[in-house]
């Protein structure tokens, strides 16, 4: 295969979005990859006041009422342990990530990480945090070496923290260092074991590594540091957010059809397995069991309906293929199956109808046309025997 690997998509997973929670609309930052206005713009801009625009229309001279000022209340919100002015930068560059301007977004952090060194701060959750989100900004610009000097520093102040080492790891990976991303990704489920992205990179990277090392891949991993428990616990103390809850949902909701997949394959290949060396009773157990987890599998009635025939049960394997040509009426399995069922019971002229339907959907059965004259001799003879019965007026 190589050792390409696309970037992973979201790179992020939860953007640099602080722990605090941010609300409103922010304004543009202007430093840096500011988009200039377009000249329109700018002239329409101007005479504002009190909240509206005074303008002479081309209709000639009538005002027009302006947009309401722009909510910029979310620069207000409490950040941690950080004075107001360097709250306000970081709630700007959580706007800024959330609308996707991750270049303006990384500026905001960078001028507050630099704002809390001239100011002396030394709150190292909120510094982590700052770390964190701008380290999101490098990983959605494509910047990976610089995310991984920002996680790398986010650590060293909060250990174990989930955002920043799931961040690391989507660098590594993106730069192709799949034994280090691999690492990460195992600490992150030792924390926390519902980080579905976590789950599904391990699962992809354990194949690459399994393809490049061969199978003794495992031994040439760096060591998987221990989490400890105290902070296991911690974690799993601390109130999840509704992200949190969803995403456990999604997970315990993947986990449970992965099940049903996996015990349904089996039942279905035992099933198979025994009706190949012809204990039909036992077959039939295992797929009553495969339709009990997928009652919509058209060919489990098909199969179920030839242990019910070698069973003589013709009136069950009947339904069983009626409920098979509701789901797929073009079904030549079940029309043959319930001809054989009609057999039984001794309905030739249903049989019979039922074997020209496979013929005209597929001319070349031939086990259709063997069936078709045994039961128009049948039918033949049941329409003479029952003429010799009855009496004359």
């Amino acid at each position: 295969m190589g050792n390409a690997q696309d970037k992973p998509p979201g790179s992020g997973g939860g953007g640099g979005r602080s722990h605090q929670a941010t609300a409103g609309n922010g304004t543009r930052s202007r430093v840096g990859s500011t988009v200039e206005k377009p000249q329109t713009q700018r002239a329409a801009a101007k005479g504002v006041a009190n909240g509206s625009r005074r303008e002479n229309s081309p209709a000639g001279g009538q005002e027009e009422q302006g947009s309401p000022a722009e909510d910029t209340s979310y620069l207000d919100a409490p950040a941690g342990a950080l004075p107001p002015h360097l709250a306000r930068l970081k709630n700007a560059g959580n706007h800024l990530f959330k609308h996707g301007q991750f270049g303006d977004a990384l500026e905001k952090y960078t001028q507050a990480i630099d704002g809390c060194a001239e100011a002396g701060i030394d709150s190292p959750e909120d510094l982590c945090i700052l770390y964190s989100n701008r380290a999101a900004c490098f990983l959605k610009n494509g910047s990976s070496t610089d995310c991984i000097q920002d996680c790398n520093k986010a650590l060293e102040l909060q250990p174990y923290s989930l955002k920043p080492l799931l961040r690391r790891a989507m660098a590594h990976e993106s730069l192709e260092r799949y034994k280090k991303a691999y690492v990460d990704y195992k600490t992150i489920l030792q924390i926390d074991t519902s980080v579905q992205t976590a789950h599904d990179s391990v699962h992809r990277i354990t194949k690459m590594l399994i393809e490049q090392e061969g199978p003794e891949w495992r031994a040439q991993l760096p060591e998987i540091p221990v989490v400890p428990l105290s902070v296991q616990l911690q974690h799993r103390d601390k109130p999840i957010s509704v992200e949190v809850a969803q995403a456990r949902a999604a997970r315990a909701t993947q986990e449970e059809a992965r099940r049903k997949d996996a015990s349904f394959t089996l039942l279905k290949r035992e099933g198979n397995d025994l009706v190949k060396k012809g204990h039909f009773q036992e077959a039939l157990k295992k797929y009553s069991e495969c339709l009990a987890l997928k009652p919509d599998e058209c060919a489990l009635y098909t199969n179920r309906a030839i242990c019910l025939l070698r069973l003589d049960r013709f009136e069950e394997a009947k339904q069983d293929c009626d409920t098979a040509l509701q789901m797929e009426p073009g079904n030549k399995k079940a029309f043959y199956r319930r001809a054989l069922a009609y057999k039984g019971l001794k309905d030739y002229l249903s049989a019979s109808s039922d074997l020209q339907e496979v013929l005209h959907l597929d001319p070349k059965v031939q086990e259709a046309e063997q069936e078709l004259e045994v039961v128009t001799s049948l039918l033949r003879q049941s329409l003479m025997d029952s003429t010799s019965h009855t009496p004359r007026a």
